[in-house]
């Protein structure tokens, strides 16, 4: 959603828009922000010297001294543990987006490869295991930190810190609008220009738009976009699709749910020794009788001729 004011939590309830956007076009712009956001938050907690100095001079009342909104008496160790993730055995799971082999064992014939899925009931990202190239088949029993190793060949765990920050349940994802740096400090500076994050931006534009159910009036003008006129002929449909999702009719693996019967189609089926066989000879036996029919073809088309002939002869001859 995109809410007109700056809490998530209360302050999306009426006048906001609901967008529909692929998780790799999500992720992407989300986990770029916020990994600028992280670098800023270490770069200011550097900011904080003399600590030790600061807490023992001003004990009373500035024990929780703050710079920038960093919290200097948390944000070294939080930023140390950011920095030796990997010396303690840990990897970054915003590194697995992409659909990547981590593991191979030429004996089993066991693949797996490792990329972003849905998780519960659709509210969270995680990393799964896959059993192809694309990601598509998930394997729900498959341990994924038994198959994640490093360099040396030690397993790793994975690590959510940044990635759960795309997802932060009751908070913002992000502020959409900005001040200018560059403003002054006058009166008639002193709020410099408003420009639009690049992250909003970007999402808006690639996202399936549902405003006008909401009495949106605050959107992003996006007008020049090549988007444009297909985004708004197309957003009827996409409020329907966003309130099928929403009243649960597809599943956290994008599988339809199917009430009173199955409780699902999946798109994860295989065939059978026995359904492969037959296909195999159906697919042999239609491409024989497709022969046999040429040959029967080509055969009766030759003895017309030679009919043909013959009485073109007797003709010529009488």
């Amino acid at each position: 959603r995109l809410c007109p004011e700056d809490s998530c939590s209360t302050g999306c309830n009426y006048n906001y828009g609901e967008y529909l956007v692929d998780m790799e076009t999500y992720l992407e712009a989300t986990l770029e922000h916020k990994e600028q956001e992280q670098e800023r938050y270490c770069q200011a907690c550097e900011e904080c010297e003399n600590y030790d100095d600061a807490v023992a001079n001003d004990a009373d009342d500035n024990n929780n001294r703050k710079l920038w909104n960093v919290d200097c008496s948390s944000c070294y160790t939080q930023c140390q543990n950011i920095e030796n993730m990997e010396e303690n055995g840990y990897v970054d799971a915003s590194e697995y987006l992409n659909c990547e082999k981590v593991y191979e064992n030429d004996n089993t014939g066991i693949v797996y490869y490792a990329g972003p899925i849905c998780a519960n009931s659709g509210s969270r990202i995680k990393v799964g295991l896959f059993r192809d190239e694309n990601c598509n088949f998930y394997d729900s029993d498959a341990a994924i930190d038994k198959y994640l190793k490093n360099g040396d060949g030690y397993n790793v765990k994975l690590s959510y810190h940044l990635l759960k920050q795309t997802f932060a349940a009751d908070e913002c994802i992000a502020s959409c609008t900005k001040v200018d740096e560059n403003a002054g400090d006058d009166d008639d500076q002193q709020q410099g220009d408003v420009e639009v994050a690049e992250v909003c931006e970007n999402l808006y534009e690639a996202a399936g738009k549902c405003e006008t159910p909401h009495d949106f009036t605050s959107g992003i003008d996006y007008s020049n976009s090549e988007y444009y006129e297909v985004q708004a002929s197309n957003e009827e449909d996409v409020c329907e699709f966003i309130s099928t999702i929403q009243s649960g009719h597809y599943d956290e693996y994008g599988e339809i749910v199917v009430r009173g019967g199955q409780s699902y189609l999946s798109a994860d089926v295989h065939t059978t020794g026995g359904q492969k066989f037959a296909l195999t000879f159906f697919v042999i036996g239609t491409v024989g009788l497709a022969a046999y029919a040429a040959l029967l073809h080509h055969k009766i088309t030759k003895g017309a001729n030679r009919i043909d002939l013959s009485r073109h002869e007797s003709g010529s001859m009488a």
